[in-house]
């Protein structure tokens, strides 16, 4: 019996080093996963192993299979780091390039169309003082203010919002050349898809503001086709995405970003009207305020199951009022009037707009740190105000031209604000913890 026991303990010693052993072996190749992860970057895990692992034969020998992915992934990393040591006896400046390489890639891969919110407010604010230095009628009006402002101011203004545009432009140009998986991503998000739509937005909107071309030109006809024709070509894609693909229901992505959808149309349509194209502009406008009804009410009823929205993107509630307004522009422009439909919408933005300045607990959270989403707050503010002088040119009363006043003010009061936070500030453009960063949605293999 005595036999029996030290060839039991053996046997359970023998056992408990095996266990042993494969534990060590596990945790060597966990740990070989871990460093490779670190030195690799974005390589994903599934790339890593998928094509290094061989199949044991069928008598179950699972423990030299880790040893030999195991093997695989230190003679890796011995690889890299080799490689790594090489590179640093290199000469300074080729290493200072390098840096700098991957940093302008860094950027570009952080970087995305949200962005253009930036333009869209430089944008509306040149938009906004061009029709206040316009000449009015009224008595009451407070647009010779205004006007007594040098127009070189205005030229700057506009100056600085096509510098800002063509910067942004190429740089999302730049992204869609080194990072078009990205771009691909992007453009399966739920918000990010929307902020397609903005860059020609936002080149309608210093078209109509232009102070060297004139309406009716051929130039101006060019570049109004131009720049009205990718926001066609994105209705037909998004728009039939929310009614015919059961992920892209619009039920199921409706978020208040997707009224950008609804303002690239007004805008459109803004502009066709304002170069003779009735036709074309009502059609445009009643794409727009279709969608845009739909999503009013979808967007109301807040349905379970839909894409939540991250509280740092709460700024962008208020887009709610910027498609009532710009619609009231739309078709005051198109009806040559401020009729009775265009004040509906006005005071609908209105409404909105109190209801949401009533809420400040709402944005608490986004307003903790400085990010790009604050530049939502400015556009819609300029688009109200825009509503707000058609509405007082058209009632020509004091209290229309003070409502006119307040928000003018207020809108470039905000635009000034962020403009010298993001001038204070330019290290919080880019966040590691953006949750727009739509290059982290890419579809593992």
């Amino acid at each position: 019996m005595g036999e029996e026991d030290k060839e039991g303990n053996r046997g359970g010693e023998g056992f408990t080093e095996g266990v042993g052993s494969e534990r060590k072996r596990r945790r060597r190749y966990l740990t070989g996963l871990r460093i490779g992860r670190d030195l690799e970057g974005d390589v994903r895990m599934s790339e890593q192993g998928g094509g290094r692992r061989r199949e044991e034969n069928e008598e179950g020998n699972h423990g030299g299979g880790f040893e030999e992915e195991a093997g695989e992934m230190v003679d890796r990393m011995l690889q890299i780091i080799t490689t790594s040591t090489t590179t640093s006896t290199s000469p300074p400046d080729r290493d200072v390039a390098t840096e700098k390489t991957l940093s302008k890639l860094s950027i570009l891969t952080r970087f995305h169309a949200g962005y253009f919110r930036i333009s869209l407010s430089l944008c509306g604010q040149a938009l906004l003082w061009k029709t206040l230095s316009e000449p009015t009628t009224d008595a009451h009006a407070l647009r010779p203010i205004i006007r007594m402002l040098p127009s070189a101011a205005f030229v700057m203004l506009w100056s600085l919002a096509l510098f800002t545009l063509v910067a942004l432009c190429l740089l999302y140009a730049a992204r869609c050349l080194f990072r078009f998986h990205s771009v691909r991503a992007e453009f399966a998000h739920h918000v990010g898809m929307n902020y397609l739509f903005a860059p020609w937005i936002c080149w309608l909107l210093l078209l109509q503001s232009t102070p060297f071309l004139r309406p009716h030109t051929k130039s101006y006809l060019l570049l109004c086709w131009l720049f009205s024709l990718p926001i066609l070509v994105l209705d037909v894609k998004i728009y039939g995405q929310w009614f015919t693909k059961g992920k892209k229901f619009l039920s199921m992505v409706a978020n208040p970003t997707s009224q950008i959808t609804v303002i690239g149309n007004l805008v459109g349509a803004r502009a066709a009207a304002q170069m003779g194209w009735r036709e074309s502009a009502v059609f445009m406008f009643s794409v727009g305020i279709a969608h845009y009804l739909v999503l009013f009410v979808t967007l109301y009823q807040r349905f379970h199951g839909s894409d939540p929205l991250p509280a740092m993107l709460r700024p962008v509630f208020f887009l709610f009022f910027a498609a009532p307004s710009m619609a009231s522009l739309a078709w005051d422009t198109i009806s040559a009037s401020f009729d009775t439909s265009c004040k509906m919408l006005f005071f609908l933005s209105l409404f909105l707009f109190a209801s949401l300045v009533s809420r400040p607990a709402l944005f608490r959270r986004s307003m903790r740190r400085f990010s790009v989403a604050w530049w939502a707050y400015s556009f819609p503010l300029t688009v109200l105000a825009l509503a707000a002088t058609e509405y007082a040119q058209e009632v020509k009363a004091e209290m229309a031209n003070l409502l006119m006043l307040v928000l003018s003010v207020l809108s470039v009061l905000v635009t000034l604000v962020l403009m010298v936070f993001t001038a204070l500030k330019p290290n919080d453009l880019l966040p590691h913890d953006d949750p727009f960063l739509c290059s982290n949605l890419i579809p593992k293999a």
